[in-house]
């Protein structure tokens, strides 16, 4: 896996594009992989930009809501709770 591959993963998690998480996650990108630029996961920033469908389909693939973000320390469902994404938190709550 190469930085550029997983960041435009993330770049696809931040803007909700389904299609190109599915198509990095096929090749090999690891799920829960925190680049070092952003201190985060894939999940955590779905979660932040509220694409419903990208949370699930990360979650469906092994992303592990209980990672922390390194910047802030906080886990996929606390950054759910402070973005008020009533939905993602319903969906991440079994997980947990």
């Amino acid at each position: 896996m190469s930085g550029g591959d997983w960041k435009e993963m993330f770049y696809a998690a931040q803007d909700g594009n389904l299609d190109l998480v599915r198509y990095h996650l096929r090749n090999g990108i690891d799920v829960n992989y925190k680049h070092p630029e952003f201190l985060t996961t894939a999940l955590i920033v779905g979660v932040e930009n509220g694409h419903l469908e990208i949370v699930k389909f990360l979650l469906e693939n092994g992303a592990d809501p209980k990672l922390k973000d390194d910047f802030s320390s906080k886990n996929a469902l606390e950054v759910a709770k402070i973005y008020k994404r009533k939905e993602i938190i319903k969906v991440l709550q079994p997980y947990m």
